[in-house]
């Protein structure tokens, strides 16, 4: 898979996180993904189709996931619910714009499709396509997320 293809979805997330969250974000060492088993406890999962046809997601820790949205909403949220999945469904939305944004500036147009989340201990993940999936750990105070990036060779 072409670093320059993930490049733009690391740098959009920290900067979703950061702005939309007030929460520092730090970028773990990416790895080739061989399971379908999600490490978090909700995700939201986006396609993309253009110069290469793939998908995104983006999968959040229970504590992560509360902090976030409870900073975004300027109350505290204490378990999962609807709104924490319409949120990161709009995170990833955002994340996946901003990465399609600077992709788009380098002549790498890709359009994307309405998120999908999910919830849940111990669920999957699937990537429709045949590529490998590269997973982004992120660290933050309150628990970690991760992003996976999966596009068809």
């Amino acid at each position: 898979m072409d670093v320059k293809l993930v490049n733009p979805f690391i740098n959009a997330t920290i900067n979703v996180l950061e702005t939309m969250a007030f929460i520092d974000v730090k970028a773990g060492k990416p790895y080739l993904k061989k399971d379908s088993v999600a490490v978090g406890d909700v995700t939201a999962v986006l396609g993309l189709t253009g110069v290469a046809n793939g998908t995104i997601s983006v999968t959040f820790e229970e504590k992560c996931i509360l902090t976030v949205v409870s900073n975004m909403l300027g109350e505290t949220i204490k378990e999962i619910n609807n709104d924490i999945a319409d949120a990161v469904g709009e995170l990833t939305n955002m994340i996946s714009g901003q990465a399609r944004r600077e992709l788009g500036e380098m002549g790498r147009v890709l359009k994307a499709a309405i998120p999908s989340v999910i919830a849940g201990k111990n669920h999957s993940i699937i990537h429709y396509t045949t590529g490998p999936k590269i997973a982004i750990p992120f660290g933050t105070d309150n628990g970690n997320f991760t992003i996976e990036v999966c596009f068809e060779r």
